[in-house]
């Protein structure tokens, strides 16, 4: 008669293994921690889109304005950057010089905001700050000190009037 032993199985040796259904606990550990380390990598990777558009607005104003100011240099023209109700205008240059529109329409400023290009070297410390119309936290400031050129800087919400410093 055949005693059975701890580890020894029932089945006899010639009897077909059955096979076994379902994952391993570390199999599924490993999937779940990878998911969680890719959504985070997402989640990180991910800005608010309306603080992100405005941000390039910015960034995209102060090359404007820059090349606007090196463009009155050269040519030796008096150049003042102006908003409007559709977006902007260089004053001084011929039309198509520059471009004259956001790229967002949700952009704003305070309207009739205007900078001095040029075409003196030194020109007045100036400032203007743009807003997104869709989130009101997005304040962004394009300034310059009259020697350095124009930079983008976070505006503080509470003082950010949109008129020079």
């Amino acid at each position: 008669m055949r005693i059975s032993a701890a580890g020894n199985s029932l089945r006899s040796a010639s009897a077909p293994a059955i096979p076994q259904r379902g994952f391993t606990l570390l199999e599924l550990l490993v999937v779940i921690s990878i998911i969680a380390m890719a959504s985070a990598g997402v989640a990180f990777s991910m800005r608010d889109s309306a603080q992100t558009q405005i941000e390039r607005e910015a960034q995209r104003l102060a090359a404007l304005l820059e090349s606007g100011r090196a463009q009155s240099r050269s040519r030796g023209i008096p150049v003042v950057w102006r908003s409007t109700a559709l977006g902007f205008v260089f004053e001084g240059l011929p039309p198509g010089t520059l471009p004259a529109n956001w790229l967002d329409k949700n952009t704003t400023v305070v309207l009739g905001s205007s900078l001095e290009l040029g075409p003196d070297p030194i020109v007045p410390a100036q400032s203007v700050t743009l807003r997104s119309a869709l989130q009101s936290g997005a304040v962004w400031r394009v300034a310059s000190d009259g020697l350095r050129p124009f930079a983008v800087q976070v505006a503080d919400t509470a003082a950010a009037t949109g008129a020079a410093p």
